[in-house]
């Protein structure tokens, strides 16, 4: 019988600062070297790690009454408005929104110098940020506006809620057009004159655990610096999709929605980001540790770059217009080479993420967890796998109706 662990017996060898715990790195030469069936015996976590821009990310804040009272209609920090339809005093404000006074496009490109990613990062690093707010004054809430400066210790609570995170696979974006483009991957240059992507490949968190065993709702995990947890998979996860041999998804898959308390966070590990031509957004720090439960979640964090990859897509016309363009797909172990082959043409490739930053969250976590101070929590609820048979649905092509609405939305 295959030899197995439980979560109660790996926590109790972290209680007792006797577990095993290694990154999602070590791990490979480790196998290579004893085998899947002995490593898997004295390894007890594999800890993950990636770093990059992840637009889908934000913070909900309560800030606490004003004197006299007020119901926040309008609300901006440091000029980046916040949503305030939530309740009185509480607001979300999102990475990649921008300044009612940002140019934006408008001057081509656009230098997107700060936005709602920038106001989390200024906010975790106890930088002064100046609270706006407007109303329209009711009998229990009679104050119409507030202008003030806060800090993050200034405020009742303050935490991240990320609805998706974290993406297992990425593409690799090219430019076949002949002029430059300004894309969330970055600056692609034209006539295939760079090839950008952004995954922490062998690193990963959800290339490690692909079809989503370990980690699921209620997962522990390292998220901005802090301890976090996945809240929910994540908008867009779609695990129905083509896969190789050893399970890693071969196009974009799942995704993560996560949650954690931002006043225990660390402005290096969320930090604000300027996309010329694109917008703003921020950088996200996230790692999961992996518990190995068996020989078969060991053999999954054993996956190595050149095991792993993306397709490469056009974001001349394919990407933006939905064309179906194929240029073949490209490993990691040739992407982090700095140059691939497409079309005959060595590519230089760009890179979206931090390799070297992801392998410091995987080894931050992998000593939270040597030292007792971060044990493994069992999901609650699994993630939707490839045998929930989702489909992925987008905007339906629908004409509007007199009205400008379409009958089925109409209301």
């Amino acid at each position: 019988m295959a030899y197995q662990k439980s979560y109660e017996e790996i926590n109790e060898k972290i209680k007792r600062g006797e577990a095993v715990v290694v990154t999602a790195e070590e791990v490979i030469d480790i196998v290579a070297e004893k085998g899947v069936a002995q490593a898997a015996r004295e390894i007890d976590v594999v800890t993950t790690g990636t770093f990059g821009p992840m637009c889908s990310s934000g913070a909900f804040i309560n800030f606490g009454h004003s004197k006299p009272r007020i119901k926040m209609k309008k609300v901006w920090l440091n000029g980046v408005e916040a949503y305030g339809g939530l309740a009185a005093v509480d607001a979300y404000i999102g990475a990649a929104q921008l300044p009612d006074n940002d140019p934006e496009n408008n001057v081509y490109p656009g230098r997107f110098t700060y936005g709602g990613g920038h106001v989390i990062h200024d906010l975790v690093a106890r930088k002064e940020v100046r609270l706006e707010a407007i109303a329209y004054g009711t009998d229990c809430y009679p104050n119409k506006q507030v202008d003030t400066i806060i800090t993050l210790d200034d405020v009742n609570e303050a935490f991240i809620f990320n609805p998706r995170n974290a993406y297992q696979n990425y593409n690799c974006a090219v430019n076949l057009g002949d002029r430059t483009l300004y894309t969330y991957m970055g600056i692609l240059k034209p006539r295939i004159g760079n090839a950008s992507y952004s995954t922490s490949g062998q690193l990963s968190p959800l290339l490690n655990d692909p079809h989503y065993k370990t980690i699921g709702v209620g997962t522990r995990i390292f998220l901005g610096g802090g301890i976090g947890y996945v809240a929910w998979n994540g908008t867009q996860h779609h695990p129905n999709v083509l896969r190789g041999e050893n399970g890693v998804p071969k196009v974009t898959a799942g995704t993560l929605a996560v949650i954690g308390d931002l006043k225990q966070m660390d402005p290096n590990w969320l930090v604000g980001l300027s996309y010329i031509g694109y917008g703003a957004t921020m950088a996200v720090g996230i790692g999961i540790p992996i518990p190995i439960l068996d020989e078969e979640m060991l053999l999954y964090t054993a996956v190595k770059d050149e095991d792993i990859y993306c397709p490469v897509v056009d974001f001349h016309e394919g990407y933006p217009y939905s064309k179906p363009i194929d240029l073949g797909f490209a490993n990691f172990k040739e992407l982090k080479s700095g140059r691939i082959e497409i079309n005959g043409k060595s590519v230089v490739t760009t890179s979206q993420s931090s390799y070297p930053r992801a392998r410091q969250i995987a080894a931050i976590l992998k000593q939270w967890i040597q030292k007792g101070d971060f044990e493994l929590s069992r999901p609650v609820a699994p993630l939707p796998s490839a045998e929930a048979n989702i489909d992925f649905k987008s905007i339906p092509e629908r004409k509007p109706d007199g009205n400008g609405l379409s009958g089925r939305n109409r209301r």
